[in-house]
């Protein structure tokens, strides 16, 4: 085993330099462990190819060593999806060197990114050409194209744009066999067969390892509105959004809930925000854009808030004045994640739920759950205008949370079942990981895990790809 090991990472620093290949567990640890701190693993080394040749060649002497492959972007899972097994024989492949744009072209409204590129570099790349990739994340600073694909990552305009599934036109993969399959095309219409592309789009590397990926553009709005609305409960939220969406169609770009208490942990540990925004038990942070005059959506939202404030809908409303204070407003909401890390551990659902089922959804959660747990804590917030919400618990103090995580399972129970009830999904876009691969048996048909399996056993017959996550 020692000696195959040290040949194979021989092997792999021909392909890439001795520089770009990690051993060691110092060297090794950023790695090794998960965003949220819930994972640990092992590694025969961490490589860092910088094309997609370089990638191919690796796990080409991965598959001839039958060494399991754990690719690896920004490293921002929330499942466990990029952490490898504790084993400790997997090849991590760190995608960072393949950070390239490789081309925007404003004429097509498209973009050929490589997988290693950071989302708000692609931002700014489509920027300066006068062109907008909407995919919007809080950790946009930090997760990387690559990520963003395999989780089938959507964001707060997913309401206007869709999730990453609807925004890719092609992708490059390199398949478990080494060889490369070329599927970059940027035609919004190609019907020759199997749409292939939709396999590996949130299949977590189980299936491949996406290099790059061709993107739509779209024009940069002109006009943008945004607002914070004190509201008195999500069935005021859903009914806002109905009537958002019959006055303003698809210049509404994002609808958000908010809950008191994940305002209030933003509250308590990001002191850099500093917008002010009226006390309510709900909020929603709403954002219209178009290409119109500046100012005309601002004046328009204006008006349609006028009646709703009279009609008590909305207890009160911000109004963003400027690009900096809207800057602010969404600067709440963008780090309830960051808020709740400080916090402890806790309990993570990322839910999907119709629309139209949002509300009951959150009365009977909470109920069930405050009166399994009577000290339970429950932060929820999401992205309403597509039915995704994220619903998490712990415990008043981080020990408290900590010891809390043993009630996982009756807690994902009574969640996910209400979900399944519902209509809904147990992940709508972080994806299954580690976390949710037992639920994901639990609520997919035999027929669904049955075919998800013989497509991983035809494109990953060895299974070195990504073990243990998904299936």
């Amino acid at each position: 085993m020692n000696g195959g090991n040290s040949n194979l990472i021989e092997r792999i620093k021909d392909i890439v330099g001795a520089d770009n290949v990690l051993t060691g567990d110092e060297a090794m640890a950023p790695h090794l462990g998960d965003w949220r701190g819930r994972y640990r693993g092992a590694a025969r080394c961490v490589v860092r190819p910088a094309s997609t040749a370089a990638v191919a060649a690796v796990v080409r002497e991965c598959a001839a060593a039958a060494a399991p492959i754990v690719p690896q972007g920004g490293n921002t899972s929330l499942c466990g999806a990029a952490t490898p097994s504790p084993a400790g024989d997997a090849v991590i492949v760190d995608l960072c060197r393949l950070n390239r744009v490789r081309s925007i072209d404003p004429a097509n409204n498209t973009a050929i990114v490589e997988a290693g590129c950071v989302l708000h570099v692609l931002h700014e790349a489509a920027a300066q050409a006068g062109r907008l990739f909407p995919l919007s994340l809080a950790a946009e600073g930090s997760c990387q194209i690559g990520g963003n694909l395999s989780t089938n990552a959507g964001g707060v305009q997913v309401l206007r744009y869709g999730n990453c599934r609807e925004l890719t036109l092609g992708l490059e993969v390199v398949l478990a066999s080494g060889e490369i399959w070329d599927g970059l095309r940027v035609l919004r219409k190609d019907n020759t067969g199997y749409d292939l592309k939709q396999l590996f789009i949130g299949a977590e590397g189980t299936l491949g390892i996406i290099t790059a990926a061709a993107f739509k553009l779209f024009p940069l709005p002109r006009d943008t509105a945004t607002a914070w609305l004190a509201i008195d409960s999500p069935a005021t939220a859903v009914r806002l959004l109905a009537d958002l969406q019959t006055r303003f169609g698809a210049a509404l770009t994002a609808c958000e809930l908010v809950s008191d208490l994940a305002l209030a942990l933003v509250r308590r540990h990001i002191p850099g925000v500093q917008a002010t925004v009226p006390a309510s038990p709900w909020h929603l942070l709403i954002e219209l854009s178009g290409g119109g005059e500046d100012g005309d959506l601002r004046a328009a939202l204006a008006a349609f808030l006028a009646p709703a404030l009279e009609s008590d809908d909305i207890g009160d409303a911000v109004l963003a004045q400027s690009t900096e204070q809207a800057r602010r407003l969404w600067a709440l909401r963008e780090n309830i994640g960051a808020a709740e890390k400080c916090e402890g551990l806790s309990i993570k659902h990322d839910i999907a739920v119709p629309i139209s089922r949002l509300a009951e959804f959150l009365e009977r959660a909470d109920r069930l759950l405050h009166a399994r747990f009577p000290d339970i804590r429950i932060v929820a917030f999401g992205h309403i205008g597509d039915g995704n919400l994220h619903y998490n618990q712990s415990k008043s103090t981080a020990a408290d949370s900590a010891a809390f995580l043993a009630s996982q399972p009756d807690v994902d129970r009574l969640v996910h079942d209400l979900v399944h009830e519902l209509g809904g999904s147990i992940s709508a876009e972080h994806g299954i990981g580690q976390l949710k691969r037992q639920e994901l048996r639990r609520y997919k048909s035999p027929v669904e895990i049955e075919t998800m399996r013989a497509i991983k056993r035809v494109l990953d017959p060895l299974g070195l790809m990504n073990p243990g996550k998904v299936l």
